[in-house]
């Protein structure tokens, strides 16, 4: 590949991939160093890709482990350079793909992207990530409310350096919105034809929030519900179908009929994939009543009480909005299981059956090891992301046994 430029003045280059969880790992190099890595790739643990959301090993099949934790090369992806700008060292960064290691969540995410294709299904999607700024004392922030302007005033240093160092690294930041919960934001990013290019640019803009705020003394969290009492934090998609020139299958003659198939598509998928979509012992606190986040697989039109909306707007910007995952689950997997979801209902021509959005379907998993159970006992979805799953509930599982491992004060509080 041609070697771009580092930015001026570039003394580092942070060089890393995506894991399960949405997180960077990789390396700091000099930038000396940046010819030879587009040259010949960056060599790194390929068990790194499967590290739990602490980033410790949990070994899943081996990997990492009874395997001899193997070496695997990293290559930038293209137009991914960009400079660092919270940063006081000069860092410039880039993502990096193993784009031969069949566990590399970008790798998942094209396999379904490339079967969506092959039937001509070309998607278009968007991200909406919600985040809380919190004190570092993890107290609660004073309360704003909803859509408060106020509180975007009062929060505007922090979100105009977060838009300046989105724009620097080319990632597109459209409406910012105060949400419900206590120092509680949602940035959404624009839509694109290419669901992988959006998967890493929601990634990469939890590491840039992250970011900006650890830089002005702040701390962002995308953890799922970081309060009991506030909103929980997700990370919506919003998803149509085009065909190869570019238009909208779901705003044509039939669209209704392919809108609804996909949304049965979720809706068949929508157990197996709650793991996925709530990779957390924290985010099925997310689902309760009155809080916007549907217990059952409903669906209906400009509704948010729903898992599957239909949002108010132009014919020809007909489309879905998923509403089930939590802001802490990896943006690729995320989208490789919607678009399953929503190739399958498709090709089958599923019908959706209605459901109501404030009745709890016993079906749904209430916990992480349900999830994992269900996750485990995939078909369907298995076919879309071959081997991976068994490697995705290995590592929850090793990681919420991790946690339930300590004794919490609370426990302490109710048993001791």
């Amino acid at each position: 590949m041609d070697q771009p430029s580092l930015p001026d003045g570039t003394r580092f280059v942070d060089a890393f991939v995506i894991d399960i969880n949405g997180r960077p790992r990789g390396k700091r190099l000099p930038a000396r160093a940046w010819p030879g890595v587009v040259r010949d790739g960056v060599g790194f643990s390929a068990s790194a890709l499967v590290l739990d959301a602490r980033g410790n090993a949990q070994g899943p099949l081996g990997i990492g482990t009874s395997d001899g934790d193997p070496d695997a090369t990293a290559w930038p992806v293209p137009g991914m350079l960009a400079p660092v700008p919270w940063s006081e060292h000069w860092v410039a960064q880039t993502l990096l793909s193993m784009r031969n290691v069949w566990f590399d969540p970008r790798a998942i995410l094209q396999g379904v992207i490339d079967r969506c294709r092959a039937d001509g299904l070309h998607p278009v999607v968007a991200c909406e990530l919600e985040f809380y700024l919190v004190p570092p004392d993890m107290q609660k922030p004073p309360r704003a409310g909803h859509l408060s302007l106020q509180h975007l005033e009062d929060h505007a240093a922090f979100l105009h350096a977060l838009h300046d160092a989105l724009e620097a690294q080319g990632i597109p930041a459209e409406t910012l919105v105060s949400e419900y919960g206590p120092g509680q934001f949602e940035l959404n990013l624009r839509h694109t034809t290419d669901p992988l290019l959006a998967a890493d640019q929601a990634a990469l803009q939890r590491r840039t929030t992250e970011g900006v705020a650890r830089a002005m003394g702040r701390r962002a969290s995308f953890m799922a519900k970081p309060y009991a009492n506030h909103s929980g934090s997700g990370l919506h998609v919003h998803v149509s179908m085009a065909d190869a020139a570019g238009r909208n299958l779901f705003a044509g003659d039939g669209g209704e009929a392919l809108l609804h198939a996909a949304i049965a598509g979720m809706q068949v998928l929508h157990v197996e994939s709650m793991a996925i979509f709530a990779p957390s012992f924290s985010a099925y606190r997310r689902y309760r009543p009155g809080s916007f986040v549907s217990l059952a697989s409903s669906w209906g039109e400009n509704s948010r009480a729903v898992a599957f909306r239909i949002p108010r707007g132009p014919t020809a910007a007909r489309r879905i909005e998923h509403r089930v995952a939590a802001a802490d689950a990896s943006p690729h997997l995320v989208m490789a299981a919607i678009l399953a979801a929503a190739h399958h209902g498709i090709v089958n021509r599923l019908t959706p059956v209605q459901v109501a959005a404030d009745v709890p379907d016993p079906a749904l998993p209430r916990h992480i090891f349900a999830a994992l159970d269900a996750l485990e006992r995939s078909t369907l979805l298995a076919s879309y992301l071959p081997k991976f799953l068994p490697v995705f509930a290995a590592v929850k599982r090793g990681e919420t046994a991790d946690l339930l491992a300590d004794i919490t004060p609370i426990e302490h509080e109710f048993y001791l």
